[in-house]
């Protein structure tokens, strides 16, 4: 009597990031890949969750609630059982002064913000086929695509449903989906939306972002799809 081969286990990864929008994008992209993702918004929460069960690969921020993601970095690579723990910096001071002393200090890697999903994707495969470990196989057949950009039409669908965008909205929407999980400036979004109409502002833009939000809050029981950045603009978070 013969028996399935059993699927190998996906491997385990810890993410510490404390802003929600941004750790939903990268559990998002990274399980599409086969990972298994855990989050933690503390450094003390980490600590304890790399202490309970072992992991393949950890993703941390930098500037966090509880301390700095470096100090962590620092006590793992002086403990003999995660000093090769493979690390992935993600954080938001991008110099070349804080990519060195993120490698220096025992990163493996260093992935400024605002990233690509894609980009992060690949770059943890990457230092898992270094550690000699892979991420489980993703599903043969995988779901629907949460939006749905028909450029030809111009239309976009929500989960299969088309929504009833005008033409500056469905602009908006398909600039933040091109660049999903990036924060766009409101210089930008006009630029994609309005092009050389000197008359349309950056108020132009927070108005329809608004009735964008409204019309994909309907359409998809009350989520927020796009978070507001402070001094920054919009990002589509999937």
């Amino acid at each position: 009597m013969s028996f399935p081969a059993r699927a190998p286990m996906p491997a385990r990864l810890l993410l510490l990031e404390d802003d929600p929008a941004i750790a939903r994008t990268v559990a998002y992209a990274l399980e599409r890949e086969g990972l298994a993702v855990a989050h933690s918004v503390l450094v003390q929460d980490a600590r304890e969750q790399l202490a309970r069960a072992p992991f393949d690969l950890l993703v941390l921020d930098v500037g966090l609630p509880d301390g700095s993601g470096l100090d962590l970095l620092r006590e793992l690579r002086g403990t003999p059982a995660t000093a090769a723990l493979p690390v992935l910096v993600l954080s938001a001071h991008g110099e070349e002064i804080d990519r060195v002393l993120g490698l220096e200090l025992g990163a493996d890697d260093y992935l400024a913000k605002p990233f690509s999903p894609r980009e992060l994707s690949a770059r943890v495969k990457a230092l898992l086929r270094r550690a000699g470990t892979q991420a489980a196989a993703p599903p043969a057949t995988r779901p629907a695509p949460l939006f749905h950009d028909d450029e030809a039409g111009q239309r976009i669908s929500l989960r299969g449903q088309p929504l009833a965008l005008t033409r500056r909205e469905y602009r908006l929407l398909a600039c933040l989906l091109r660049g999903a999980g990036r924060i766009h400036s409101r210089d930008a979004l006009l630029n994609a939306a309005w092009g050389d109409d000197s008359e349309s502002t950056d108020r132009t833009v927070d108005t329809h972002i608004k009735t964008l939000r409204a019309k994909l809050r309907e359409a998809d029981a009350g989520r927020e799809y796009i978070s507001t950045h402070r001094g920054m603009g919009y990002c589509l978070d999937l």
